[in-house]
């Protein structure tokens, strides 16, 4: 199978879309697929460095733009050879990462060309807008992504909130499609004594976040955690919002961008994971703190509502309320018993959610448009097609 992945965000800028993109990539290479990947360019800055290819997968760079209030992230720009460099690739499918402006010129393209495609809902851009001063226009973005949603196939929803709030689009042929974990990775036997001793000198507990620290993810709420008694704030992410941050949180420990094993590292040395963003369509950090034996306190919004069980997991608090967040941590942290109890489900509930898993579903989605079109109407189960 040939596989065009089209995407609105990759490597060198890292975050959920890039992560999930490059683990598909490589589930296709370890499958025997062949794949070619469609991005906006890196800044030039970093176009020197920045790789071409990755899991055997060539990279091809779209012209793009810096994002107004957010320079780090680059957009796509109108690129009229795009449908010449798919008919060259002779895709069998087209596979949309969180399709917005570059995903829009490819489910057309691919429409020009007869290829099925494939889009991945991701990123809430409606909400990740309005935090960024645009909230008059979240009615004609949604009526844009749900215009680019209809033209493929079929949309896969990371969450039930997701999956919901597409069919309130009108986007039919939705199917809940989850996000895979690194369990070798992301595993409580990472936790690491030192640098538990570094940041916690006086043996306090460690609660942290690990995500982008820019606007829309609400960071800000840590304040009402930050002087719990007993407790060390831990701050692992890089973003627009450090230095705000750095300011507001003084106390904190903030590690800066940590990848690979020193991230894994960081993760299974808390003690709790707390999420503050109220957008998630899923929330792959929070996923990554389960696989460490870490349990999360988070809002009871979004992909969040899926990612944790309530009173198993972790806990829920309600969304941006800082009082309610302080409740639910010092809850846990005064309950060591309980916190342990939950370190062990959180681990026990991603046991199933390997990415070669996920990717074999994914592969399974991709047949299904190629072959039948469609697995039935009306299940909520995972992987089958819902319609409004």
């Amino acid at each position: 199978m040939r596989v065009a992945v089209i995407t609105e965000s990759f490597l060198p800028h890292v975050d959920g879309v890039t992560n999930t993109v490059c683990r598909v990539l490589e589930h296709l290479r370890d499958r025997g697929h062949e794949a070619m990947v469609v991005a906006p360019a890196p800044a030039p800055a970093a176009r020197r460095t920045a790789a071409r290819e990755h899991a055997d997968a060539p990279v091809l760079w779209a012209p793009s733009a810096p994002l107004p209030g957010y320079p780090a992230f680059r957009f796509a720009v109108p690129w009229p050879a795009l449908t010449a460099a798919l008919r060259e690739f002779r895709p069998d499918i087209v596979h949309l990462a969180a399709p917005a402006g570059l995903g829009a010129q490819a489910v057309l393209a691919a429409r020009r060309l007869d290829v099925p495609s494939i889009a991945v809902y991701q990123t809430d851009i409606a909400a990740f807008a309005a935090r960024y001063g645009l909230a008059t226009a979240e009615r004609t973005i949604w009526h844009w992504l749900a215009t680019v949603h209809r033209h493929a196939a079929r949309t896969l929803a990371p969450s039930w909130d997701a999956v919901d709030a597409l069919l309130r689009q009108g986007v039919q042929r939705v199917a809940r499609w989850s996000r895979g974990v690194d369990l070798e990775r992301f595993d409580p036997r990472h936790r690491d004594e030192e640098l538990r001793r570094e940041l916690a000198p006086h043996g306090e507990l460690l609660v942290g976040y690990v995500g982008r620290l820019a606007r829309e993810k609400r960071v800000e709420l840590l304040g009402g955690i930050a002087d719990l008694p007993g407790t060390r704030l831990v701050v692992v992410g890089d973003g627009p919002s450090r230095a705000a941050l750095t300011r507001q949180l003084p106390g904190a420990a903030f590690l800066g961008f940590r990848g690979g094993s020193d991230l894994s590292k960081a993760v299974a040395s808390l003690d709790l994971f707390v999420h503050t963003g109220v957008h998630e369509t899923f929330c792959q950090a929070a996923q990554e703190a389960k696989a460490s034996g870490v349990p999360v306190v988070a809002p009871a919004a979004g992909g969040l509502l899926d990612v944790v069980e309530h009173g198993r997991t972790g806990l829920h608090y309600t969304p941006g309320d800082a009082a309610a967040l302080r409740a639910q941590v010092a809850a846990l942290i005064g309950d060591p018993d309980r916190r342990a109890v939950m370190a062990l489900a959180a681990r026990d509930s991603v046991t199933g959610c390997g990415w070669s898993a996920i990717g074999d579903e994914l592969l399974g989605h991709y047949r299904d448009v190629l072959g039948t079109g469609g697995r039935g109407r009306g299940s909520r189960a995972r992987g089958q097609v819902v319609t409004a």
